[in-house]
């Protein structure tokens, strides 16, 4: 008998966003739901889902996604006209909202989605509040993660011989 899944651990991965990393300064992370059609639960299901190019934006007082692909798959999407690039409501607290709008439109910041996930049988995204670096910015922490992997490189080097 094997061990029973637990239903509230995240059960994995859909797709992250890495160049969210390298272009912004990543501050505070939310997690929000997404309102999805039938199609692209099953797209999503099948892997099919891209968010490298997708960014949100508040209208209204709600919060979008745009820009985030999910390609249909053929046999899911028969009776309706799917849209791979179509904007998706992000389910978020009204209070998450207002801060959030309060950052992006007096601060200066922008919401970047960074992760879908799986949390039990729904799917949520990763939004961070995060500032665009500049490029002697981004020089500098790759510098930085040069750095660490040499430092670990050596390290390890050393415990091996000692």
């Amino acid at each position: 008998m094997g061990k029973k899944p637990d239903k509230n651990k995240a059960t994995g991965t859909i797709a992250l966003n890495k160049r969210a990393r390298h272009e912004y300064t990543l501050e505070t992370r939310y997690e929000a739901g997404l309102a999805l059609q039938g199609w692209e639960l099953k797209a999503i299901r099948a892997g099919r889902a891209n968010i490298t190019e997708a960014y949100a934006t508040i209208r209204g007082g709600e919060i979008f996604l745009f820009g985030a692909q999910i390609t249909p798959l053929i046999q899911a999407s028969t009776h309706v006209v799917a849209d791979d690039r179509r904007t998706r409501k992000l389910l978020l607290h009204r209070r998450e909202i207002d801060t959030l709008v309060g950052k992006v439109e007096r601060d200066g910041y922008t919401l970047v989605p960074t992760a879908l996930y799986w949390k039990g049988n729904k799917v949520k995204a990763e939004v961070a509040l995060a500032k665009g670096k500049q490029t002697h910015d981004k020089r500098a922490a790759s510098k930085d993660r040069d750095w660490a992997r040499e430092k670990q490189r050596t390290m390890r080097q050393h415990n091996r011989n000692a």
